[in-house]
């Protein structure tokens, strides 16, 4: 229902003469759209609006409307299918309506898109199947409503070339794997950058912050710049159902990182996928961008990441110290094979110098973060636990790292 502004200004008059003096009469109005009709209540008629106030309401309307709460006038619920797109970092999604609450990935519908649309497939051939696996709570329709994760194929049932997704089913679900119930954490690092300008946020435009020292795990206006998006993501994530552990403020100064895990096989790369959905769709509510790149700013300042944590059941058991030696004896032989599928432009990065190893290099210590492979100090003390592998860039395909650690530690037999 619309109302003219003079319509408004009269319901307004009604209802504050109302407030004033309450034997005077109301007009004939539903009182869920008493809001709508009296910001405020009580107003001036002699007051025109002006832009501010103007563009204030529209934003108030439109703020009501995206927080209305389906489940008060219907069972439907709305179901946001996501998926990846042609270039491996292009996240892609649409919204459907389903009949009613769902709690199971298998209730939903197969669907479809426009794979000529997002560099997929050809204009003449371009329908792609979309197949929900997973499900999470949607943080920002809340409700019932869902975030389902997809891959992709083609009509006939054949995963699509960019659908890594599938590949890491088959590596998790073979029984070998699947006994040794691997665990991942993975350290999601990002850089949040001002829109207009791709620079930096709390950097000067067109110039450099202070040398970084001051601003990892800081707080502070002068070196902690967008900790209300970091937030934000935090409990949005949280809301959804992903295991998110934690998340820090990193050395460069606008670059921040969040955790998810530890979790078991797939579901970490379906929870991360999931997570740099929600951030992106917060980011673009703050009108800010997110860059995954692994070295955005050339120079002396740490590049981005994703050190995947990672164990298997029999690491994680007495004598298993001996077990994380051979797998990373078994990493080194295959750092080539690796290094090409831990993601784009890492060779920016992994240089020698800002707790990297060099792309060329293969080497492994304890506590050592110029190493590729990392080992923490409990795990050495208890003999058992697990190792970080610091080499995956921070636009790595989380399916492709994790089956890719699974495959070489426990099928591959040099």
């Amino acid at each position: 229902m619309q109302f003219t502004r003079k319509t408004r200004l009269i319901l307004d008059h009604k209802i504050s003469s109302a407030v004033r003096d309450p034997s005077t009469s109301l007009p004939s109005i539903k009182p869920s759209l008493l809001p709508l009709c009296s910001r405020p209540c009580i107003r001036d008629l002699s007051h025109q609006p002006t832009h501010l106030e103007r563009e204030r309401d529209k934003m108030s309307l439109l703020t009501d409307l995206i927080n209305i709460n389906l489940s008060d006038t219907t069972e439907k619920v709305i179901a946001e299918y996501i998926w990846i797109g042609g270039s491996g970092m292009d996240i892609r999604c649409k919204a459907r309506t389903l009949p009613g609450p769902v709690t199971d990935v298998t209730e939903l519908p197969r669907w479809n898109y426009d794979g000529s649309s997002t560099g997929q497939a050809p204009g003449e051939d371009s329908e792609v199947i979309i197949y929900p696996q997973a499900i999470f709570k949607d943080p920002f329709r809340r409700g019932n409503n869902i975030l389902v994760i997809c891959d992709a194929y083609t009509p006939g049932g054949e995963p699509i070339p960019t659908n890594k997704r599938y590949a890491a089913a088959q590596v998790f679900s073979n029984p070998e794997v699947a006994a040794e119930v691997p665990w991942y954490g993975l350290e999601q690092e990002y850089t949040l950058l001002q829109k207009d300008i791709q620079w930096p946020l709390g950097w000067p435009v067109g110039g450099f912050p202070g040398p970084q020292g001051p601003y990892y795990c800081s707080i502070g206006a002068d070196k902690s710049f967008g900790r209300d998006i970091v937030d934000a993501h935090y409990k949005a994530c949280l809301y959804a159902g992903i295991n998110i552990s934690g998340i820090n403020g990193e050395v460069m100064p606008g670059q921040w990182e969040f955790q998810v895990g530890p979790s078991v096989g797939i579901s970490a790369a379906d929870e991360l996928w999931v997570a740099r959905y929600i951030l992106e769709r917060i980011t673009e509510i703050a009108g800010v961008v997110v860059s995954f790149d692994p070295k955005p700013i050339k120079g002396d300042w740490n590049g981005a990441g994703c050190h995947t944590n990672y164990s298997t059941k029999s690491m994680r058991e007495d004598g298993g110290y001996e077990l994380i030696k051979k797998a990373i004896e078994k990493l080194g032989l295959r750092h080539k094979e690796h290094i090409a599928a831990y993601g784009e432009g890492n060779e920016r990065r992994l240089t020698g110098r800002h707790e990297t190893a060099d792309i060329n290099t293969f080497l492994w210590g304890v506590a050592n973060r110029g190493a590729s492979i990392r080992v923490g100090r409990d795990t050495e003390k208890e003999g058992k636990g697990y190792f970080e592998d610091r080499r995956p860039a921070s636009n790595m395909d989380p399916y492709i790292v994790t089956s890719m650690i699974a495959n070489t530690t426990i099928l591959w037999k040099p």
